[in-house]
């Protein structure tokens, strides 16, 4: 494209924001609904409309835009489909924030205005999150943008509600759920986060109505026993085995309970007795349906006591909890009090602690749609990566309970069912019902709960695509290719969209689900507000740009590792940013005005005018071809990174362009030099292909400034698959390289462990009695002189070690440097002795810290850690004087 030279350092946001707008512009995010190309699809797990972009999002969308990026090189038809989720429960919480500072309540506005002020607020506030997706570089294809709300997903929902309702597979009933007393909603089993607390266990004596004594239960939730219908026993328990009283008296209520014998019970917790609730706890409602208990509910659905709490009513749930003991206590029959460890349901939404509650709710019959979703990764159908989750996921859906789909807010798809008012018959229909279906009355009132924001999620891989229409689109991209998740939606999301895919679109919605592990702070510590280790990805992105930001992610996202992010790492890769930078920038120096069409051509194994450095990164740059294709087709992003790291840093930037400076400079003529410009341009070329899906801004901004290339980046054939690609893997290429480069290396060596300037020429000499590696240093000397910086370099089967001369061993040779001259070994010595001097005085003011147990006991944790570390340094560094003070002593002495 542009001969134009690349500015003399790199800004990324301008960069940044020029390649997103030309993307944009010339719609090459754009999937076609009908193509003769293979298609490659993924959806993107939609962020909640009143997101912001979080690490989480940032690791997971990077993944997601380095497949598709990649599968659009490798000459694919991409879609990859955007969107948000309309959050049900989130959303309507922020809105009523809003309203709470005006003093006012969703009661106040109504039904119809609060969800009109809902879709206002997602108009002004709705986009941020996708604007940020943007920024980070993901190409999603914009103008398919897709919102759980909206008419086409709407349509979606109702039918599959309507067509599982017809089937059997959705109904309505009592159940025992988990109940927000803040949010006034169901909560799914998922939306439950634990907590351990440290409570309290109350054992509180149930009396016989008949004799003295009764039976002793232990309970953490006291205020629950004002709703007791029964005490329960294991049949098996010989402690009850010649109980003859069956029933107790119920404290506090003075009601007499029967006492039941149940499997279910615990014989070695406490007495082996169980106060049974089956109104407010879900194991005690299932007792309750196997004896046919009554269940009282005693907690409303406000958290407030309910009239059958008798004396208790109108109290809040923890202060009846107060009230409950203190009149136990009073009657002695609170026998004991212990601390005691448990887990405590909260909302995942605003942390109030749950209340299992008696509620009728509608519900998904879960087990029928699971089955087939089992057999679909059982028969690999859909494979999970890395396989270690599949064990989790068949547990979760061999064990899954009846999924609770309605909610009680006003936000969200409005269940699609109506009640007659007077024969309570209830109609489900896709269209607003005129009559009742049993009587034809006209009196009918419909449902005011929401459907689960996961039932419309669950729906996302095929209603996105337009169904229930069947859409060129649905038949273009469904299955899609793969689902990039993390592990903690696998069963909210993950789940329930193979449930859902298989049963109405008779195929799994995903051949692929990869897993991701978390981002955590540089301690492997979770980020947290609280704990105040949150990393911004927007305020890294300003500070190092998005490439570097995307490139650590991806570096770091092992398969079932966790990644642990900083700053200092991002800047580490912001170096490897600007070392690409400038070598690309140095490299169009010198191509810049190259004929390049038949470029391609002109490159083989066998071309006698490529020097070794040539065909040696020829060859590596085949391999690295072959090992990034084979890292992202198996999900190995870390690998894909490390290996382009390696190439371009040490094999491209330190080894190759300084090998062949001297050709470039003309020193060895000039068909040597349009040689190797024919190999820098191709490698260049390749190598900004190879990185672009991971860094894609700064690869397009040096891809628009090489010569003989054509559009966009994105429209670049993958080196792998260009027509007439001739194979470029040279072994002998790579041995030789590999000794000259030990030679060198070793050479270096010397210099850096004697204190050598970089500048100095030196004298050096190989002996071995290898003739073939002899040979080879022979045949490459001038590379060993010039990047070693030699003035004189002797080559010799054997002798004797030369005097005052300093050795290293390469690749079973000798390397002999002479330092006569150029070493003051007297001065060398007592400059030494003088450095191991100061840092054992540095080290015994350190010892003394660390010996201090005050200060180990009352300084910060990071200090101590900063003190441990530079104690290391110092041993270390120590350790390497000592050692060449001996070898300078050795030296002087010969």
């Amino acid at each position: 494209m542009s001969s134009d030279l690349l500015d003399k350092g790199y800004e990324p946001k301008a960069v940044e924001e020029r390649w997103n707008r030309f993307w944009l512009e010339e719609n090459l995010f754009s999937a076609d609904a009908v193509s003769d190309q293979k298609s490659f699809s993924i959806v993107i797990p939609p962020p909640n409309v009143t997101g912001v972009l979080h690490m989480g999002h940032a690791l997971n969308n990077t993944l997601q835009d380095i497949l598709c990026r990649y599968r659009r090189l490798r000459g694919d038809n991409v879609l990859w489909m955007p969107g948000t989720d309309h959050a049900g429960i989130a959303t309507q919480n922020v809105v009523e924030k809003e309203l709470a500072r005006e003093g006012k309540t969703r009661h106040d506005l109504g039904r119809e205005a609060l969800i009109e002020a809902v879709w206002e607020w997602r108009e002004k506030y709705g986009s941020a999150i996708i604007n940020q997706l943007k920024r980070l570089g993901a190409s999603c294809d914009w103008d398919r943008e897709r919102f759980t709300m909206d008419e086409g997903l709407s349509q979606a929902v109702r039918k599959v509600f309507v067509e599982l309702y017809e089937e059997g597979l959705i109904y309505k009933g009592n159940y025992i759920i988990n109940w927000c007393p803040r949010c006034l909603t169901a909560l799914a089993d998922l939306e439950v986060e634990h907590e351990e607390s440290e409570g309290r266990l109350y054992h509180i004596l149930y009396p016989f109505p008949n004799q003295k004594g009764g039976i002793v239960v232990a309970t953490t939730r006291p205020e629950t026993m004002l709703g007791d219908t029964a005490v329960a026993v294991n049949p098996d328990d010989e402690r009850y085995a010649d109980l003859t009283e069956d029933s107790v008296i119920l404290p506090l209520m003075n009601r007499k309970i029967p006492v039941v014998r149940d499997k279910y019970v615990d014989m070695s917790f406490g007495t082996g007795g169980l106060k049974v609730t089956p109104a407010h706890d879900p194991n005690d409602f299932e007792i309750g349906v196997r004896h046919n208990l009554p269940a009282i509910k005693v907690i409303g659905d406000d958290g407030i006591m309910t009239s059958e709490a008798g004396r208790f009513q109108g109290l809040d749930r923890f202060k009846c909890r107060a009230q409950v003991v203190k009149a136990l206590e009073k009657e002695n029959l609170l026998k004991q009090v212990e601390p005691h460890q448990h887990s405590v349901g909260c909302c995942y939404r605003c942390n109030t602690v749950i209340e299992p509650n008696l509620s009728k709710q509608w519900f998904v019959k879960a087990k029928p749609l699971a089955d087939k979703a089992i057999e679909a990764v059982e028969s690999g159908k859909t494979r999970i990566i890395p396989t270690t989750w599949e064990n989790t996921y068949y547990d979760w859906m061999r064990n899954i309970k009846d999924w609770c789909i309605s909610r009680q807010i006003w936000w969200g798809h409005q269940i699609p069912a109506w009640t007659c008012g007077d024969c309570e018959e209830i109609t489900v229909s896709m269209d607003t019902p005129e009559t009742c279906v049993k009587c034809g009355s006209k009196n009918l009132v419909r449902e005011t709960d929401v459907l689960d924001t996961w039932f419309s999620s669950a729906l996302w891989p095929f209603s996105t695509l337009g169904w229930p229409e069947k859409t060129e689109l649905l038949k273009t991209f469904y299955p899609t290719s793969v689902l990039v998740t993390a592990f903690d939606i696998l069963f909210f999301w993950v789940a329930r969209m193979m449930m859902m895919g298989i049963h109405f679109m008779k195929d799994v919605p995903f051949k692929d689900v990869y897993i991701h592990a978390i981002v955590r702070d540089e301690e492997g510590k979770k980020m947290s507000k609280s704990t105040g280790n949150v990393i911004d990805p927007l305020v890294v992105i300003d500070q190092y740009g998005t490439d570097a930001f995307r490139f650590t992610l991806t570096a770091f996202a092992a398969q079932g590792r966790d990644v642990r992010m900083s700053e200092k790492r991002v800047e580490g890769y912001r170096h490897f940013v600007n070392k690409l930078w400038n070598a690309a920038r140095f490299s169009l120096m010198h191509i810049q005005d190259g004929e390049f069409d038949a470029a391609e051509d002109s490159i083989s194994r066998e071309n006698e005018r490529l020097s070794l450095p040539d065909r040696w990164i020829l060859s590596k740059l085949d391999r690295l071809t072959t090992s990034v294709s084979d890292s992202l087709e198996t999900y190995h992003f870390n690998e894909a990174a490390s290996n382009l790291y390696q190439f371009v840093w040490h094999e491209f930037c330190d080894w190759y362009l300084e090998a062949i400076k001297p050709v470039l400079y003309g020193k060895h003529g000039e068909e040597a030099m349009q040689a190797s410009k024919h190999v820098l341009w191709k490698v260049l070329k390749d190598t900004v292909i190879l990185l672009h899906p991971i860094i894609p801004f700064i690869t397009e901004e040096i891809w628009s400034k090489l010569p003989g290339t054509k559009g966009s980046i994105m429209q670049a054939v993958f080196p792998g698959d260009q027509p007439g690609r001739r194979p470029m893997i040279d072994p002998d290429a790579e041995s030789h390289m590999a000794l000259v480069v030990d030679t060198i290396t070793g050479i270096r060596n010397i210099r850096g462990e004697m204190g050598i300037s970089p500048s100095m020429a030196l004298s050096a000499r190989i002996q071995s009695d290898n003739p073939e590696s002899l040979n080879v240093v022979r045949e490459y000397a001038s590379i060993i002189k010039n990047l070693a910086r030699l003035n004189e370099f002797m080559i010799d089967e054997s002798g004797e070690k030369p005097k005052s001369a300093a050795m290293a061993v390469a690749s079973g040779m000798v390397i002999y440097v002479d330092l006569e001259g150029v070493i003051d070994f007297e001065k060398e010595s007592l400059r030494l002795e003088k450095e191991i001097t100061k840092i054992a005085k540095e080290l015994t003011t350190i010892s003394k810290k660390l010996n201090n147990e005050d200060f180990l006991a009352k300084a910060p944790d990071e200090v101590v850690q900063n003190v441990r570390e530079k104690n290391a340094g110092l041993i270390e560094k120590q350790q390497k004087l000592q050692s060449n003070l001996e070898r300078v002593r050795k030296l002087h002495e010969d």
